[in-house]
């Protein structure tokens, strides 16, 4: 065999091997399957889509999209644990003089800081959940998650329950309210700014006066009928 034959033949062994190394390798194989997944519940619906056609869409196997996922309902929720994460970190590094409601919503906004960034992502994916119920108590599980992440470290910077409960749970439903007016905003203002808007409703309704942000109401009588100022 001459010395040509041999150098071709070695340089076919060894695109051979870097292709079967490419194939394993799938650059951004995630954020492909994620996006796939996305735009297909969005136009076939959550229950109408499989995992073999998230994985054809991608260009990836369904062996690849299982490595990454669980199963179809995980490339939604796939990042609960690392925002629960990133919210603890950020309660825990608010100043100890804060007040509980205040540390939570600080901690909050940094959470909508983040988010913002991935605005048309969130939209479409609150989109395809609302449409689904089961996809819906997942939701809310994850935001019971959170409440309780908030709760526990709460506790950890002393303060005493029922205390640590109530900001928690009050702080999330104030962070929920925020996200959806945010991702129904035709002006696109941003997500901290909803957050901050939210929690000063809530502090307003619980010391029982108008928020800043509200504007000028007419005050409503007992029967529901708004009356003119005197």
């Amino acid at each position: 065999m001459s010395v040509n034959v041999i150098t071709i033949a070695s340089m076919s062994v060894a695109a051979v091997k870097y292709d079967r190394c490419m194939s394993r390798w799938e650059p951004n194989a995630r954020g492909r399957l994620e996006q796939a997944a996305l735009d297909l519940y969005i136009e076939r619906g959550f229950d109408q889509t499989t995992v073999a056609e998230i994985a054809a869409r991608a260009g990836l196997t369904e062996r690849t999209f299982f490595r990454h996922f669980a199963d179809k309902r995980e490339v939604l929720f796939a990042g609960a644990a690392g925002l629960q994460d990133f919210l603890v970190t950020a309660l825990a590094s608010t100043p100890d003089s804060a007040a509980p409601i205040d540390a939570v919503a600080a901690a909050l906004e940094a959470v909508g800081a983040r988010l913002q960034e991935r605005r048309q992502y969130a939209g479409q994916r609150q989109a395809v959940i609302a449409a689904n119920a089961e996809l819906q108590e997942r939701e809310l599980i994850k935001l019971a998650s959170l409440a309780s992440a908030l709760a526990g470290t709460l506790r950890q910077r002393g303060v005493t329950d029922p205390a640590a409960s109530l900001a928690a749970e009050a702080g999330i439903a104030a962070f929920k309210i925020a996200f959806e007016l945010w991702i129904n905003e035709p002006n696109q203002r941003d997500l901290p700014q909803f957050i901050r808007e939210s929690f000063d409703e809530l502090k307003a309704v619980t010391a029982g006066s108008r928020a800043p942000s509200a504007g000028a109401r007419r005050p409503v009588s007992a029967s529901g009928r708004t009356r003119s100022p005197r």
